[in-house]
């Protein structure tokens, strides 16, 4: 490492600082391999630098992380008094350490929204069925955000565990609205689109509404003709108003947009 790059996130204020970063991250994806040893160091050696240039380094951690990146990493998740835990669980994500799966879960109880928050995507990236039912109760949180974010986790993770609360939730809902719910349930297709169908006849307005929800977000042909029947016929309306027939028609859209990404994506 150039010993001028190691100077450039410590010399002058800090508005210098983080131009000087920028730039750094600059170099670094036009392969720049001084400026990328830089990133690392600040990661590596954090408490000598600035919180707010960590922070935003590991905002880019994949692009200059390696695994000498693991120990320091894993020590700034318990490192309170420092202060950049939901950051360090950033970082572990985006360069698969699966070894800070024990710290993420003790921070599902950080008195931080943002630590909570970044500890529960992590843990959808790099947890296994034995996390669920450490995420499963926050699927009730106070908080939206992390519900959506333990949703969302759950679909990432799979197995049966995992759908099992998802589809709790959907059945036997707390929230009004549960969008993410149904977002999660899709990532099981095929093999949960039965059961939306089924639930798609149901006698509860809001339970056929999220059902073409989910569907649609499935992005599998199979849900076409429920969706066209919902649209068609279902009249039915939620507690908060939305109608079955118009949740219908844009799970059909939805469901068209996903099969003409893949189809770019294939050709």
């Amino acid at each position: 490492m150039n010993p001028a790059d190691a100077r450039l996130l410590k010399d002058g204020d800090l508005e210098t600082r983080e131009e000087n970063l920028r730039q750094l991250l600059l170099r670094t994806e036009e392969g720049d391999a001084s400026a990328a040893e830089a990133l690392r160091a600040l990661v590596r050696d954090y408490p000598d630098y600035h919180r707010t240039l960590y922070s935003r380094a590991l905002n880019r951690a994949g692009l200059f992380g390696d695994d000498t990146l693991r120990e320091p990493l894993l020590a700034s998740l318990a490192d309170t008094r420092y202060n950049c835990q939901a950051w360090a669980a950033m970082g572990c994500a985006a360069l698969g350490f699966r070894d800070a799966v024990p710290r993420l879960v003790a921070m599902l109880d950080h008195p931080q929204d943002i630590a909570r928050d970044q500890a529960i995507v992590a843990l959808g990236v790099l947890g296994d069925e034995s996390v669920v039912p450490a995420l499963v109760p926050l699927l009730g949180d106070s908080n939206s955000g992390m519900r959506e974010r333990a949703a969302e986790a759950l679909g990432m993770i799979g197995g049966d565990a995992a759908l099992a609360a998802l589809w709790d939730e959907f059945e036997n809902r707390r929230y009004y609205r549960i969008g993410y719910i149904a977002s999660a349930l899709s990532v099981f297709a095929p093999d949960i689109i039965p059961r939306l169908i089924e639930a798609a006849s149901s006698e509860d307005a809001d339970q056929r509404y999220w059902a073409a929800v989910a569907l649609g977000s499935t992005g599998d042909d199979s849900a076409v003709p429920t969706l066209e029947r919902l649209m068609a016929t279902d009249r039915g309306s939620t507690v908060f108003d939305g109608m079955v027939s118009v949740a219908a028609k844009k799970g059909l859209r939805t469901l068209r947009r996903i099969q003409a990404a893949i189809a770019a994506r294939e050709s």
